[in-house]
């Protein structure tokens, strides 16, 4: 990933030398499971775990030889421990290490989101309560459609957050596994009751039936469950470039100072880091489906999976975080324009009481057919400049049907939004 889109908690997750060191915790774990066998003695474990260490620079000098990365990690730690370090790696494959340590990282990561969507959360929270009572236009088709509130907006989008934080946590519960099970996942030389031994101590469950390596299905899970993660942001940041533009002008990403929009045009002041998340969204979804692809291996295992998951698995990651966190700064500097939303709301008078209209005429006794036929002939004057409200007051058909306060109560801004706080989150 491009040092642009990281976020220093992923980086101490995914940098080589976080992964590394999730590698030699791993190899000592399964060191210290045959010392309670009593295979290596208290003074070779102690030794091990004492001297236990690797170098980036000395592991790169190894796999130029070995042409492989565990290899090389593996004869570097042997070099580290001296004579005790024979029994690194012992009766374990390459993926025992590697995709314990996954699980490992991957654990981790739904940690750090979680953190990182809880505080996108409050944000949100902070956003409906303030407006609440703020009313805008709602719109369908990118039309004018019927009245809301921006704190109603905002609330749907609360909705969604947290379906997408209880995904996280149950995907986190869903790669926290390891395997220490071997080349075929037979158990040949450690046995099950080893490996939950080793898997416990690092904080994971042992895979029930491994391969060569853990079924793919749940790294699959995790990448599509961050997949909706990222469309549920790219809805917000949509919506909140919609907002924006210049004829609508309802809220407006805080802009500083000195800040450039555009290196022509002095005057513009663009939604770009919402654009941004867009943008990345669209990346967490090809990466999701990659790793549906990978779900499939020739038998016990294939190598096509391995090069794909060093790009996907560490870059999706850390762009669920950055995203998290730049919407999360997006709201906490948006200038709302409640005046900008009344102006809209009333741009075509009385209009958007339409349906309002007809349900309050069928309740006083009016056929269907009759009502939206005298609903939708007002509408259609209003949209050749006639005032709504006063064409309907002065409909002899309207006035039958309906005394004074009834009509008003049609036009009525606080009747028709008198439900909108029942989804509002409540402080």
């Amino acid at each position: 990933m491009i040092d642009r889109y990281t976020t220093p908690a992923m980086s101490a997750i995914w940098s080589r030398e976080a992964k590394y060191t999730c590698w030699k915790d791993v190899e000592v774990a399964i060191c210290g499971a045959w010392a309670r066998t009593g295979l290596i003695s208290d003074a070779e474990i102690s030794e091990i775990r004492s001297k236990a260490a690797f170098d980036l620079a000395r592991c790169d000098e190894i796999e130029l030889e070995t042409r492989h990365d565990l290899a090389a990690f593996v004869r570097n730690l042997e070099e580290t421990i001296g004579a005790p370090g024979r029994w690194i790696h012992f009766g374990v494959t390459s993926y025992d290490v590697i995709d314990t340590a996954l699980g490992m990282m991957l654990r981790n990561s739904c940690n750090v989101l979680l953190e990182s969507a809880t505080k996108l959360r409050a944000e949100m929270e902070r956003l409906a309560q303030e407006h609440k009572n703020t009313p805008m236009i709602g719109r369908t088709h990118a039309i004018h459609a019927e009245p809301i509130t921006f704190g109603f907006k905002v609330a749907s989008w609360i909705q969604e957050l947290d379906r997408n934080i209880e995904r996280l946590r149950s995907t986190r519960e869903n790669v926290a596994y390891g395997k220490i099970s071997g080349a075929v996942g037979i158990h040949a030389h450690v046995d099950p009751s080893m490996e939950a031994e080793i898997c416990a101590e690092l904080g994971l469950k042992p895979e029930p039936i491994s391969t060569q390596i853990i079924n793919r299905d749940r790294h699959a899970e995790f990448l599509n469950n961050l997949a909706l993660l990222g469309a549920g942001l790219e809805r917000v940041a949509t919506e909140l470039r919609n907002l924006q533009r210049t004829e609508i002008l309802e809220v407006q990403e805080a802009f500083a100072a000195g800040q450039t929009g555009s290196s022509a045009m002095p005057h513009k002041r663009n939604p770009w880091n919402s654009e941004t998340v867009v943008g990345l969204s669209r990346i967490l979804r090809g990466n999701a489906g990659a790793m549906l692809e990978s779900v499939a291996t020739w038998h016990e295992r294939d190598l096509t999976n391995s090069s794909l998951e060093r790009v996907i698995l560490p870059d999706s990651c850390h762009l669920a975080d950055f995203m998290l966190n730049r919407l999360t700064r997006i709201l906490q500097g948006l200038v709302v324009m409640p005046e900008n939303m009344q102006r809209n709301l009333r741009l075509m008078g009385d209009l958007v009481f339409s349906e309002h209209l007809m349900s309050t005429l069928i309740r006083k006794g009016m056929g269907r057919r009759e009502a939206y036929k005298i609903a939708q002939k007002h509408a259609a004057a209003a949209w050749d400049g006639v005032d709504f409200k006063t064409s309907v007051c002065t409909d002899p058909e309207v006035l039958a049907h309906l005394d004074e306060h009834e009509r008003e109560e049609v036009f009525s801004l606080d009747h028709h939004l008198r439900n909108a706080q029942h989804n509002v989150p409540q402080s």
